[in-house]
Formats: C-alpha cells, sequence, structure tokens
C-alpha cells in the first residue's frame, strides 16, 4: 500500500474525527427537561430515590400475597428536624395546593379525636390533608403533656388547622367523647372556611379515598347527613334504659350503670343505634346548636351508654330536619371495621385484634384496597408499618394522577 501524501492525510484526519463526534454526539443521552417543565408534566425530575420508589416493589408484592422485606420506615417524616415550617412541609411532602377545581369549591371539615400514638396520627393527617379544607383536633385532656405538646406543634405548622378550644376528659363510652365532637363542631363553625360537610375520625382511621374521591362521594347524597343506624336490637336498649355514670380513676376510667331507670326520651323522639362517626351537612350542625330537640336530647343523654351511637343518628331520622333520612340504615361507606365476629364476611384479622377490632397487618392490604369506604380502622404505624405506609403510597399516586394542576415535586412520597 503507497503511504499517503500529507494533504490527503490531513484530510482524512479530519474526516475521522468528524465521524467520532457524530457518533459521541449520537450516543449522548438528551438532556433531561427542566424541573420546571416535568413540573408542568406532571412528572418528578430525576434524582436521589424517594422513599416511594424504595417502598413499591415491597407493597406490590405483598399486595400479590407475597413475603417482602421492608427496612425502617421509608416515608417517615422530618417532624422535630425541618427548621421551619414551610421546610416540613416540603421534606415532608404535604400537599400544597388543591389538585382540582371541584375539590377547592368543595372544602370539607374533620374533626380528629386524640389520645396517643402521634406517629400514626402524622402519617393520617398528610395522607387525608389538603390546604382548603379545615381541621379541627381533639387531644384528650388526661393526655401527657409531651404528646399535647407535639400535636399543638404540628398543628401549628397549618393554617387552615387548629387545637379544640375546649378540650374534654374522655371517657370511652361516656357523654364526654359526644361532647369533643360537639366542642370541634361549634368552633368550625366559627371557622372562616365555609365548608359544606363535616366528618368526625379518631387517630387510628386511614384514609381509603383520595380527597376528590370523597368530595364525589359526599356530594353524590345531594345535601343529606350521612348516620348509619337503625332500631337498637335489644342488647342495645339497656344503654339508654338506665342511668349510667362516668368513673375517672388513677388506673382506669370507664362507664358504670347503676340501677335507677331513665326517664322517657324527649318529645317523645324514637331512639335509634348507629355509628358514631358520620359525615354532616353545615345546615344540620346549625340545627344542633339552636333547636331545642336536639338540646334537649343532648342533655337526656348525657348518663346513657355510648351516647354518640344513637346522638346523630335519632335527630338525622326526624323529617324536616335540615339534610335528614328518616328512612336511612346503614349507608354510607364511612367507615370500614374488621370485627372479630364476622370472620366470615371480611375473611380474617391478618394484624392483631384489640376490643375485638382489628389492627390491620399487611395481610391486610388487598383487603382494604378493595373496599370502597372512605376510611378504615384500626392502625398503629409502630406496629405494622408497611401497611400504613402502602396504603399511604398507592393513595398519593392515584391522587397525583387525578390532578388537574401541575404537581409540585416535592408532593411524591
Amino acid at each position: 500500500m503507497l503511504p499517503l501524501k500529507p494533504p490527503y492525510l490531513l484530510a482524512l484526519l479530519l474526516l475521522s474525527g468528524l465521524a467520532a463526534l457524530l457518533v459521541l454526539f449520537q450516543k449522548q443521552p438528551r438532556p433531561p427537561p427542566s424541573p420546571d417543565l416535568q413540573r408542568r408534566r406532571g412528572r418528578r425530575p430525576p434524582g436521589q430515590p424517594r422513599g416511594g420508589d424504595l417502598l413499591r416493589p415491597a407493597c406490590d408484592a405483598l399486595l400479590k400475597g407475597e413475603k417482602a422485606f421492608v427496612w425502617g420506615s421509608p416515608l417517615g417524616t422530618s417532624f422535630g428536624r425541618s427548621p421551619s415550617c414551610p421546610d416540613y412541609l416540603r421534606e415532608s411532602h404535604y400537599l400544597t395546593e388543591a389538585l382540582s377545581a371541584e375539590e377547592a369549591a368543595f372544602p370539607v371539615a374533620y374533626i380528629v379525636t386524640l389520645h396517643k400514638d402521634f406517629a400514626t396520627f402524622e402519617r393520617i393527617f398528610r395522607a387525608f390533608y389538603a390546604p382548603h379544607n379545615v381541621y379541627c383536633i381533639h387531644v384528650d385532656e388526661k393526655a401527657p403533656a409531651e404528646y399535647r405538646q407535639d400535636v399543638e406543634s404540628l398543628v401549628e405548622c397549618f393554617p387552615n388547622a387548629f387545637l379544640v378550644s375546649k378540650a374534654e376528659p374522655v371517657i370511652y363510652a361516656g357523654i364526654s367523647r359526644l361532647q369533643a365532637d360537639l366542642n370541634c363542631l361549634k368552633d368550625l363553625l366559627g371557622h372562616g372556611i365555609r365548608w359544606t360537610y363535616v366528618l368526625n375520625m379518631c387517630g387510628q382511621d386511614f384514609p381509603l379515598r383520595t380527597n376528590k374521591e370523597i368530595v364525589q362521594h359526599l356530594k353524590g347524597f345531594k345535601g343529606k347527613n350521612i348516620t348509619p343506624g337503625v332500631l337498637p336490637p335489644p342488647p342495645i336498649q339497656v344503654r339508654t334504659k338506665y342511668v349510667y355514670k362516668e368513673h375517672i380513676g388513677k388506673e382506669a376510667s370507664f362507664m358504670k350503670r347503676t340501677s335507677a331507670l331513665k326517664s322517657p326520651p324527649p318529645h317523645n323522639l324514637t331512639i335509634y343505634f348507629g355509628s358514631a362517626y358520620v359525615a354532616l351537612t353545615r345546615p344540620f350542625v346549625e340545627f344542633l346548636f339552636r333547636d331545642k330537640r336536639a338540646l334537649d336530647l343532648l342533655e337526656w343523654s348525657k348518663d346513657t351508654y355510648s351516647p354518640d351511637e344513637h346522638f346523630w343518628v335519632t335527630l338525622n331520622r326526624i323529617p324536616g330536619v335540615p339534610g335528614s333520612m328518616p328512612n336511612a340504615t346503614w349507608e354510607g361507606d364511612l367507615r370500614a371495621v374488621k370485627w372479630s365476629n364476622s370472620e366470615k364476611a371480611h375473611g380474617g384479622c391478618h394484624g392483631h385484634y384489640v376490643r375485638s377490632i382489628c389492627i390491620y397487618g399487611t395481610g391486610d392490604l388487598k383487603w382494604l384496597l378493595g373496599l370502597k369506604s372512605l376510611f378504615a380502622n384500626k392502625f398503629e404505624l409502630g406496629t405494622y408499618p408497611p401497611t400504613v405506609e402502602c396504603l399511604e403510597l398507592k393513595l398519593r399516586e392515584r391522587a397525583l394522577n387525578q390532578s388537574e394542576v401541575p404537581v409540585d415535586p416535592s408532593w411524591y412520597l
């Protein structure tokens, strides 16, 4: 082969260099869109894996009935570590904007009654928090000061959340439990947010539906109150037949039945029995504080057993009351519970029972995600972390997929 002359050699070197640059350029990946463009498109920009990225494969395995190991708490918050409230909201991935115009136009009020387990409450609050709703938090007056301080510190970061103005020392099945809800209702009526419905819940209820789905569910009742219940069966009638007294002791607090018989209900009302957890319209709540039937029933109920399980449902069965449903039964799908005496219906508890109620384990995830109920009870983050975290991850992903506004990257778990 003849040696190339200098001019030809130079041309060949230039062509080879251009070809190498072309190949190199073709192999380089396209630069990712800017974070602002990705936010407008509703996609999270790449970066360090989030807790949800690490948790998702384990959740998918658990839902298939397979075993999965989850180390620690991948969706943990920055409570107690963030230097400011804005930092806490961003680092803990709270939603900071209504995800649709429909939701913004239909604010919902919530009452949450608490007495223990701050970590579980914090996760529940993050899961169902929306900046256009309003939240009244009732901490049992008997709760430790440190617990109340933690709740107060959390609530201070949200202008649409507040502690009730008057806390009650709550006794299980006593009038104090009902009074706690009434105290919050009175505060909520005076709040600036013009809410449409109010739902009450405890610190171990976890949402199963997105805020948009909750709004659409409530709108489907067209201004009716949702107070599931029926006429009391014979074993329940004893609750309003005898006088009960609240007993508060150092070791235990409980309701004690006396031998004294109760007087008949006021206004010849028919007493119903139902759920203590309800969804009430604003006009009905206003009725509670001004109508003599409601006021007299409350007074009559103060020495009955578990009055919150007959107060709402009885008043909502009166024809003509705002939003009443005189012929209602158990409809509403507000709250799912696995009772120990109903295992044939729900397939058993995969966690453990406390007072005949299932504390959900990871084996309950598939059942929970198949429900139409708005909330389920009961959950313990410290006992079964993946149960809470997998539910929250699935819920947030569904909410962001439903979003009609640009998704901020900080909203991804």
